[in-house]
């Protein structure tokens, strides 16, 4: 299929609040064919669920509390199991429109984290959540940013089957370990100015690689909004990494998606 899905996108970001519909439209034009739109925190689940139904077919929710959570725009800190409790009312009112949990995972970024405790409290709230994934049968969308190794780790301990890496930024050895386990790993348009994520893409087997923006964040050019349209850069990145046509890598990540997360299917439109 000569189609997009673009894995990993905040397309409840308020940077888009003022020109969604163009947004939308352009990514269209682009050959995107649906957006999986992820949480950080409960406090957008709402906002989420909404533009998954007046974008309907075309934008699907993933809700998950994430291992950051900012208090402010200058402040962060570790989840704690108490954001998850907070979340846990509004997952399950909108479980049978989920097509994931997400965004889910481990950060270990110095900054966010003072000590052990903050890294217990994080594994916690991402084991508990893979439990509902479990429950529900979804896929986890997972962010593990400085973190590479232990939740890959922890996916395997767990029992994780279905998962999708986003934006890995650990060694590919560490990848290859999440390959072998079955997981996903999905690629954003930042590739073109990072040398991790191109050693990263000629490491992983194509049948192990899915598209994403992260939009607004991690585009082709820094301090610039990105859009769901720059999955297109993802895609002529890897083809180029990879020597295989675009159309090739449309093909294969698009099914990949479609294997992932096997609600996209019933519910796409195709």
């Amino acid at each position: 299929m000569n189609v997009y899905i673009d894995c990993h996108c905040h397309i409840s970001s308020g940077e888009f609040d003022k020109d969604l519909e163009e947004v939308i439209e352009s990514s269209k034009k682009a050959g995107l064919l649906a957006v999986l739109a992820v949480a950080e925190h409960f406090g957008e689940f709402e906002k989420i669920i909404d533009l998954s139904k007046r974008f309907q077919g075309f934008i699907f929710p993933c809700l998950g509390v994430h291992p950051v959570q900012e208090v402010s725009p200058e402040q962060q800190r570790s989840a704690t199991p108490q954001d998850l409790d907070a979340a846990l009312p509004i997952i399950e009112k909108y479980k049978d429109q989920l097509v994931g949990i997400g965004e889910v995972g481990l950060d270990f970024t110095p900054r966010f984290v003072s000590g052990d405790k903050d890294k217990e409290n994080q594994r916690q709230v991402l084991i508990r959540q893979v439990e509902i994934a479990k429950q529900l049968e979804l896929p986890v969308n997972v962010h593990s940013r400085s973190a590479g190794r232990p939740t890959i780790h922890l996916l395997k301990e767990l029992g994780v089957q279905n998962a999708l890496l986003h934006a890995f930024d650990g060694k590919t050895a560490v990848a290859m370990d999440g390959v072998r386990a079955g997981f996903y790993f999905s690629i954003p348009p930042s590739i073109i100015r990072s040398e991790q994520k191109q050693k990263l893409v000629k490491c992983l087997p194509l049948e192990n690689i899915c598209l994403e923006t992260d939009s607004p964040a991690l585009g082709p050019e820094k301090q610039v909004r990105n859009e769901p349209q720059n999955i297109r850069v993802s895609a002529e990145f890897v083809a180029k990494v990879k020597g295989v046509s675009v159309e090739r890598v449309m093909e294969v990540t698009t099914e990949n998606a479609l294997r992932l997360f096997p609600k996209l299917r019933t519910k796409i439109r195709l």
